[in-house]
């Protein structure tokens, strides 16, 4: 309880339930108002999300453990509980200022026209961006499986759309193939759930975790759920709806399915075998996921070094530093003296990737206004007319390379000392393998945009908001390498049970 006054009382886990009715309700508003008003609806809310995620974050940091609030009084596993720790805190507030960010660059792209009361393309896409807000807040604050599920399904349904807004053929495609693998991901964690559910007589994460022992239905269950979760999250060799669905879509939109929507189902995995698996269950399959991150950082790090499409590049990238997330699990199990930096890391990775790919993308859209394509062959004098998207570029991707002092060099930092410290060397070799060949991809983007070249005039001069907006996540996605030692701390706050001892 947080007291305003003597008589006057607030109770801050109410704030969790309110997290995610707010960008709900906004959206029942903006599909009721229609034309101009749902784009208004979408922008106007935004402040508020943002007060309401920094104020859970603060209430999680004050109380120093994580929140729960019961749903209706009623406590599993009769009724829902919703719980907030640091990370899934730091997931909402990322989630909160990186919607906005693309909300307010897609302004232009999706205005509703003056001559008609209401076009397809913007009202579908503002109502799409609430409707991926609420869904990645009930992702982040669900504690109970069936709960996740339905917050799974309002997110896939929300992002598919997002990427054939165009209606055109090809992104149709791209569309239907995502669909796709989704809703077999969807089946396959249902599935799973129910035979959970079946054993167990419980959906609560809480009380599956004291119940749950390492025999065939929870070993049937588990793999069904993680092998649908991966190919949500688009890991190596699920990845293939990826790039295509990149390819098409509008850069506001492929800003959000990498920096945030594929993060969701990678929240659940971490979940379900940190918060929810007996360690016996957990050590071995770690192992597994952390070779198919390894691949991840390999493969896809290759195929974006041989892109010709700006986006296309940048696509395959997030498959590589997906990677990265799964490779942090084995060392982020158990209780050793690492873990607590493995689990530092992981929260960073996830984090200073979402602003740095947010970035990227956003800044992928202006180079292509800029230059009318996106062909990076015929990026030669790029810096001279398009410099703030060009850094902008440069920024993100000197987080992804694990550059100081960005986000993603501490990130690769803590897992590196990890991986190190626990004699997994294996995993060392992979991250620093990585990051080499990040590099190359990032340089063969940047080095023709600094080259000079004569005659070179833009086709349409970038916007100065759009631009600032790419900038400013790029800036974040650096700035967290200089966050203070408090940032880790609170990160710890309601880590997985095995750490308690390490991380309280």
């Amino acid at each position: 309880m947080l007291a305003l006054s003597p008589t006057f009382t607030v109770d801050v886990n109410a704030l969790l339930p309110a997290i995610v009715m707010l960008p709900v309700a906004a959206l029942l508003l903006a599909f009721l108002l229609g034309g101009r008003r749902t784009q208004s609806t979408a922008l106007l809310v935004t402040p508020f999300g943002i007060a309401l995620a920094v104020a859970l974050a603060c209430a999680v940091w004050r109380s120093d453990r994580a929140l729960v609030y019961v749903l209706g009084g009623w406590a599993p596993p009769l009724g829902v509980a919703l719980r907030a720790d640091g990370l899934s805190a730091v997931m909402l507030v990322t989630t909160a200022l990186i919607i906005p960010a693309t909300g307010f660059y897609a302004l232009d792209l999706f205005r509703q026209p003056k001559e008609t009361p209401e076009a397809r393309a913007p009202f579908v896409f503002w109502t799409l961006l609430l409707a991926v807000w609420a869904a990645l807040n009930g992702v982040f604050l669900g504690w109970d499986l069936f709960n996740l599920y339905v917050a799974l399904e309002m997110l896939t349904f929300a992002a598919v759309p997002l990427v054939c807004l165009d209606g055109r053929a090809a992104t149709l495609v791209a569309a239907l193939r995502y669909l796709l693998f989704a809703l077999i991901g969807s089946a396959l964690y249902l599935l799973g759930a129910t035979l959970l559910y079946g054993a167990y007589g419980a959906l609560d994460i809480g009380l599956l975790s004291e119940r749950i022992r390492p025999e065939p239905a929870a070993w049937v269950a588990l793999a069904a759920m993680t092998t649908g979760l991966l190919a949500k999250t688009a890991l190596f060799p699920l990845h293939l709806w990826l790039p295509p669905a990149h390819a098409g879509a509008p850069p506001p939109a492929s800003a959000i399915l990498s920096a945030l929507v594929v993060k969701g189902s990678f929240f659940l995995v971490l979940r379900l075998w940190l918060n929810l698996a007996p360690p016996e269950m957990a050590a071995p399959a770690v192992q597994l996921l952390a070779a198919m991150g390894a691949a991840a950082i390999l493969v896809g790090s290759v195929l974006a070094l041989r892109q010709e499409r700006l986006k296309l590049l940048i696509a395959y990238s997030t498959v590589a530093q997906i990677g990265y997330l799964f490779l942090a699990l084995p060392l982020a199990v158990g209780a050793r003296p690492w873990f607590a930096a493995a689990w530092v890391g992981l929260a960073l990775q996830a984090v200073s990737h979402a602003f740095a790919k947010g970035a990227m993308f956003l800044s992928a859209g202006l180079i292509a206004e800029a230059l009318g394509h996106d062909r990076i062959a015929e990026f030669r004098g790029l810096g001279r007319i398009a410099a703030p998207a060009a850094l902008a570029f440069g920024l993100g991707g000197l987080s992804l390379m694990g550059l100081p002092p960005s986000g993603g060099f501490t990130a690769k930092w803590l897992l590196l000392t990890a991986a190190i410290d626990s004699g997994q060397w294996l995993w060392a070799l992979i991250m620093v393998a990585g990051g080499l060949l990040a590099a190359g991809y990032v340089y063969r983007v940047i080095a023709p945009a600094l080259a000079p070249a004569d005659g070179l005039t833009p086709i349409k001069t970038p916007s100065r908001r759009r631009t600032a907006l790419a900038l400013a996540l790029a800036i974040v996605a650096v700035m967290l390498g200089l966050a203070p030692p408090q940032f880790a701390t609170f990160l710890r706050i309601g880590a997985p049970d095995a750490q308690k001892a390490l991380l309280k």
